[in-house]
C-alpha cells in the first residue's frame, strides 16, 4: 500500500496527515504530527450489518499513551488502565461533531481510536486528535458527511491566537475548542474569564477559517487515497397505513404534548400512544412495522412541537420563547456538610455540597501534559432516580462532560490558595432532571460555596438556551424561535443546545451542539443577547437567598498560614521529621511546609491552630531577651533548673531568680517536667539563655 500525505504551514512548523504506512488493516488509519506532537487515529466498522436501528452505534475511545511524553506510569501498577478523565474529554470533543454525520441507515457499528503517540507539552494533542479521526474516517470506506476539523482559540491582551500553546492557555482571558464543516461550526465549547458576548463572537469568526483549512487539507488526503464507501443498508419497508395512523394519532398529540408538568405529559403521550397500537394492533405484530411505528410517531411529536414553537410561539409548557421556569434557591439545607444548596429551576433540581479541605487535597493529575494540582473540585452525579428510572449507579462520559463544563464555569471565580488556603470540592447530586442539570449544578454550586464562606469573586449562573428552525425559499434560517431554559424535550426536537454560564459583568464558561449545518451569526448575537437577560434574571433570583460568603462552618477545618525563612525549615522539621511529628501530635494538627518558607497549619479547631502556631513561631524565631515565654523544667541542679522554652532550646534559670527572697533549696520551688512562666533575661557571648522565674521578676518590680 501506498504511503500517502498532505502537509499545511502553520506558523514554523508544518501540520501532516499521513497514511499507508501505519495500521493497514483498519477500515481507515491516518497519522497526523504538529511539531513534536503526534496522533495515530483509526476507524473500524463491524462486518455484522443490523436493518432498522434509530442511531447511530459509534464509539469514540482517545487515548493517551505515557511514552509519548517519555514518562512511566506511576504507582504501583506501570499499564495504562481505565480511561482518564481528560481522555473521557477529549472522546467527547470528538465525538459529538462527528456523529451527526453518520448514516443511520449504514447499520454497523464504528469504533474511532485516536491514540496520542507523541507530546511535546508545547502543543496540545485534542485538536491534532479531532483532525486526524477525522481523516481516518474519511479515507475509510465508512460513509460519512465530513470532513469535520477543529481549531482552539485564545484572547490573549486584545488579540486572538488560533491553537495556542499550553503556555499562552494560562495567560488567556478566553480559550474555547469550535469543532465544525466547512460549512460552518457545529460544536462549541471552553471557559472565559468574564468575557463579553462580542468578544466570544469574534473567536467564532477565528475559528472557521482554519476549520476550513483542515477541512479542505482531509479532502486532499482523501483525493490520493480514498476508498470507496461501502453500502448503506437502508429498510426498504414502508409503514402500512401511514396516513390513517397520522390522521388518527395527530388529535390525540395535540392534546397529550402540551400537558402541563413532564410526568403529566409522559401519561398523556403513553396513553395515546397505546390507543393507536390497540386499533393497529394486528398490523404491529410484524417487529419492523412496531419499530417504524414508533419511528412515525416521534415524527409527529417532533413537527407538533416545532410547529407550535415557530407559528404560535408557544412551547409544551405553555412558556413564551424567553421565559425562564419558576426557581427557588435555598441554602443550608443539610446539617454537618460545610454549605449546601438546593437550586431548583421547574423540574430540574441539584442538592450542590460543598467541602472545605486543606491543600494535601488537591486533587493531583499526573498525565502526559505534566503533573500539576487543582484546589477547586466539582463532581457532578446523575442518577436514574433524578428521571423517575431504575438504572446502575454510575460515573459515565456524561457525568464527567457535565461536570467539567458547572468546573470551569465556576473556577474563574474561586479565589486563588493565596487568597484563600483551603480545597474547595463542590458535589452536584441531581435530584431531578427536566432541561440542563449542569447549569442547575452551576447555580446551586455558586449557592453551595457562598453558604461554606467561600470568598467567591462574583456570583456565577447559567441557563440553556435552544433553537428552532425553518426554511424559507432559499433562506435556511427564514424562521426562526431562540429558547430561554430549555426542557428536555424541547433539547430533542431542537436545532441548537446552547449553554452559557457567567456573572453580571461577563462570560465564564460554554458549550454549544448544533444539530443543523450552522447557525448565522444574527442568530448567534441574539442568542447570546438572551442568555445574558436570563443570566441576569437567575442571578436577581440567587442574590435574594445569598450574595456573600457566610462565616466558615465550625465543623471545617482551621487553617492559618505564615512565613518562617527558609533556612529555619530545617529545625522546625527536625531530624528525620522529629520535631515536627511532636508538634503535630501535641497539639493535634497538621503541619505542611513550602520551600519558599510557608508554613500551613491545620487543625480540626481554631484554639489547637492557634497554639500550634505559636510553637512554630518559637522555634523559628531566635529568643529575644524580654520576651516571656511558657517553658519545661527539664533538669534541676543544685544552682538552678534548665528551662525549655522552644523546642531544642533550653536556659539556666539561677536559683536566685526563683524568688525575691532566698532559696534553699532548687526543689523547693521547683520539680521536672513543671511548666513554668519565665522572661528571658538575656543571650550572653556564649549564646547561652539566662532566665528568670517570672514571678521573682514581678516581686522585684
Amino acid at each position: 500500500m501506498a504511503v500517502n500525505r498532505v502537509t499545511y504551514k502553520i506558523g514554523n512548523e508544518e501540520l501532516l496527515l499521513e497514511t499507508g504506512k501505519i495500521g493497514k488493516q483498519a477500515n481507515g488509519c491516518v497519522y497526523a504530527q504538529y511539531a513534536g506532537t503526534a496522533v495515530i487515529a483509526t476507524v473500524c466498522a463491524s462486518s455484522e450489518v443490523k436493518e432498522g436501528l434509530d442511531f447511530v452505534p459509534v464509539t469514540v475511545e482517545y487515548n493517551e499513551k505515557y511514552y509519548a511524553a517519555g514518562k512511566i506510569p506511576g504507582g504501583f501498577v506501570k499499564r495504562e488502565g481505565r480511561p482518564k478523565d481528560k481522555e473521557i474529554l477529549v472522546s467527547r470533543l470528538i465525538d459529538r461533531p462527528m456523529r451527526p454525520l453518520f448514516e443511520v441507515s449504514f447499520g454497523r457499528e464504528i469504533q474511532i481510536v485516536p491514540t496520542c503517540v507523541s507530546a511535546d507539552g508545547i502543543n496540545p494533542p485534542d485538536i491534532l486528535a479531532v483532525i486526524a479521526a477525522s481523516a481516518a474516517v474519511s479515507i475509510s470506506d465508512i460513509p460519512f458527511h465530513g470532513p469535520v476539523a477543529a481549531a482552539r482559540v485564545a484572547y490573549i491582551d486584545g488579540q486572538y491566537v488560533i491553537n495556542p500553546t499550553f503556555q499562552q492557555q494560562e495567560k488567556a482571558e478566553l480559550e474555547i475548542v469550535v469543532a465544525g464543516t466547512k460549512d460552518g461550526f457545529t460544536m462549541v465549547e471552553g471557559g472565559a474569564n468574564e468575557v463579553s458576548e462580542e468578544v466570544m463572537l469574534g473567536a467564532l469568526e477565528q475559528a472557521q477559517g482554519f476549520i476550513t483549512a483542515m477541512c479542505e487539507l482531509q479532502e486532499q488526503l482523501v483525493a490520493k487515497c480514498g476508498k470507496e464507501k461501502l453500502p448503506l443498508a437502508p429498510l426498504n419497508v414502508e409503514l402500512a397505513n401511514k396516513d390513517a395512523i397520522i390522521a388518527d394519532a395527530t388529535p390525540l398529540l395535540e392534546k397529550a404534548c402540551f400537558q402541563d408538568g413532564k410526568d403529566n405529559r409522559g401519561n398523556a403521550i403513553s396513553a395515546a400512544k397505546k390507543q393507536i397500537v390497540e386499533k393497529y394492533a394486528e398490523q404491529f405484530e410484524d417487529e419492523v412495522q412496531k419499530k417504524l411505528f414508533d419511528a412515525c410517531f416521534d415524527d409527529i411529536q417532533y413537527n407538533l412541537l416545532r410547529k407550535s414553537i415557530l407559528d404560535k410561539g408557544l412551547r409544551i409548557d405553555g412558556r413564551k420563547c424567553d421565559e425562564i421556569r419558576p426557581i427557588t434557591c435555598e441554602v443550608n439545607v443539610l446539617p454537618r456538610p460545610h454549605g449546601s444548596a438546593l437550586f431548583t429551576r421547574g423540574e430540574t433540581q441539584s442538592l450542590a455540597v460543598c467541602t472545605l479541605g486543606t491543600t494535601m487535597d488537591a486533587q493531583v493529575y499526573d498525565d502526559i501534559d505534566g503533573e500539576r494540582s487543582e484546589n477547586f473540585i466539582l463532581h457532578y452525579n446523575f442518577p436514574p432516580y433524578s428521571v423517575g428510572e431504575v438504572g446502575r449507579l454510575t460515573t459515565g462520559r456524561r457525568e464527567i462532560g457535565h461536570g467539567n463544563l458547572a468546573r470551569r464555569s465556576l473556577a474563574a471565580m474561586v479565589p486563588s490558595v493565596a487568597e484563600f488556603p483551603y480545597t474547595v470540592r463542590v458535589v452536584s447530586e441531581i435530584m431531578e432532571s427536566n432541561g440542563s442539570s449542569s447549569q442547575a449544578s452551576t447555580c446551586g454550586g455558586c449557592l453551595a460555596m457562598l453558604a461554606a464562606g467561600v470568598p467567591m469573586k462574583k456570583m456565577v449562573a447559567g441557563i440553556a438556551m435552544g433553537l428552532i428552525t425553518e426554511p424559507k425559499g432559499d433562506n435556511p434560517y427564514g424562521n426562526y424561535k431562540i429558547l430561554s431554559d430549555i426542557l428536555g424535550e424541547e433539547d430533542h426536537l431542537g436545532d441548537m443546545d446552547f449553554k452559557v454560564a457567567g456573572t453580571k459583568d461577563g462570560i465564564t464558561g460554554f458549550q454549544m451542539d448544533i444539530k443543523i449545518a450552522g447557525v448565522t451569526t444574527q442568530i448567534m448575537k441574539e442568542a447570546l443577547a438572551q442568555a445574558k437577560a436570563g443570566r441576569l434574571h437567575i442571578l436577581s433570583i440567587m442574590e435574594k437567598c445569598i450574595d456573600k460568603p457566610q462565616p466558615i462552618s465550625p465543623f471545617a477545618p482551621k487553617i492559618l498560614t505564615m512565613k518562617i525563612a527558609p533556612d529555619k525549615i530545617g529545625a522546625l522539621i527536625g531530624p528525620g521529621g522529629k520535631n515536627i511529628k511532636a508538634l503535630c501530635a501535641q497539639y493535634d494538627v497538621t503541619i505542611n511546609t513550602e520551600d519558599d518558607g510557608t508554613v500551613q497549619i491545620y487543625g480540626k479547631t481554631g484554639k489547637s491552630a492557634e497554639e500550634a502556631k505559636a510553637a512554630v513561631k518559637g522555634i523559628c524565631e531566635d529568643p529575644e531577651p524580654g520576651t516571656i515565654y511558657n517553658g519545661t523544667v527539664k533538669r534541676i541542679m543544685d544552682f538552678g533548673a534548665f528551662v525549655e522554652i522552644l523546642p531544642g532550646k533550653e536556659g539556666l534559670c539561677h536559683i536566685s531568680k526563683l524568688s525575691h527572697g532566698r532559696v534553699e533549696k532548687v526543689t523547693d520551688v521547683l520539680s521536672e517536667g513543671q511548666q513554668i512562666p519565665v522572661k528571658l533575661l538575656e543571650v550572653d557571648k556564649m549564646g547561652r539563655l539566662n532566665l528568670s522565674y517570672i514571678d521573682a521578676l514581678d516581686a522585684q518590680k
